[in-house]
């Protein structure tokens, strides 16, 4: 299967490197002046793993459309609208398009797959979204996870699911985009929360993180109109161990570092993520106070603690 990548970032890399390795004819296609891109084409290794030369490398982004049947796209979430309008200029008919990032849009409120939606005709170009744990310091080890890829085409998640697992990773057949979406892109934030306790040196609270994050998360999701189990699967609670505990989590870092008064430079997706579920969770009338912690945190100035002592506060319910 001719596969081109677009975004050659931590995660975009390691797509690559894993399909290449189960045998796919894969391109890796990055901006001309980005850092990533310079360093991979230059040297074909970055920090995380060396490309074989059966990759192709490339900033040609017309090239790497024309020849795919599959693209996928590994980027910063907030850009994918700006990015997808220069994607469109090109003929997708045939194509499937796989977004393998965790975010749902700040402005709009928007899932990914909704975004991209506005932009092609999906019955002629079919949208797939890939979600789920991993680290690529761990699948270039070796060490396998198991990973979701959700649409609303059967017959498109099926066929990937086929072409893409292995002994590295295990596919599942997503079957609620809507949770597979707003789960992934939660978990980031439940992930800042999290490094906010380690920062704090309440790491102990993590537990009690996870089942309430998890459970209102999963409100969200019936909201939203998908089903609330999904919180409990493979793109949320399934993720959590790579992003609440692992010392490569960029969310978990992220907080940890805003907790001790620390800058973090590298991307963590969950900051503008909790602007956009705090939206989504007053246009909905939904109760998400970890998100709410999280967003007034980091947008409204509030003191950490102060929004941990709010969350203590709260009144006296039954746990379920």
């Amino acid at each position: 299967m001719n596969i081109s990548v677009l975004g050659c970032g931590r995660w975009g890399s390691c797509i690559a490197w894993y399909l290449d390795k189960i045998g796919h004819n894969v391109l890796s296609c990055g901006l001309v002046d980005a850092p990533e891109f310079i360093q991979l084409k230059e040297t074909y290794k970055n920090d995380y793993l060396t490309f074989p030369k059966s990759i192709e490398v490339s900033s040609n982004l017309e090239h790497a459309i024309e020849r795919a049947e599959v693209i996928i796209i590994s980027i910063s979430s907030q850009y994918l609208r700006s990015y997808f309008a220069d994607i469109s200029k090109y003929n997708l008919d045939g194509k499937t398009i796989v977004l393998c990032m965790k975010g749902v849009e700040a402005t709009t409120g928007k899932r990914l797959s909704e975004v991209v939606g506005e932009f092609v005709d999906e019955s002629k170009t079919p949208v797939a979204v890939w979600v789920g744990p991993g680290h690529p310091q761990d699948y270039v080890r070796g060490i396998p996870n198991c990973m979701v890829i959700d649409s609303n085409n059967h017959e498109v998640k099926e066929k990937l699911v086929n072409e893409f697992t292995s002994d590295l990773i295990r596919f599942y057949l997503g079957t609620d985009l809507i949770g597979s979406e707003i789960g992934a892109a939660a978990k980031n934030v439940i992930g800042i929360a999290a490094g906010m306790l380690d920062g704090l040196n309440y790491t102990s609270l993590k537990g009690a993180l996870m089942a309430r994050g998890t459970r209102e998360i999963a409100r969200l999701i019936k909201a939203l109109g998908g089903n609330e189990m999904s919180a409990y699967g493979l793109c949320h609670l399934g993720d959590y161990e790579a992003t609440l505990f692992s010392k490569w989590s960029h969310n978990r870092m992220y907080g940890e570092s805003f907790a001790k008064g620390d800058r973090f430079t590298k991307l963590a997706e969950g900051v503008m993520t909790s602007k956009a579920l705090y939206k989504l969770g007053q246009e909905y009338g939904v109760d998400l106070p970890i998100v709410e912690s999280v967003y007034k945190v980091l947008f409204d100035g509030t003191d950490i603690k102060e929004a941990l002592g709010t969350l203590f506060m709260r009144s006296v319910k039954k746990e379920f």
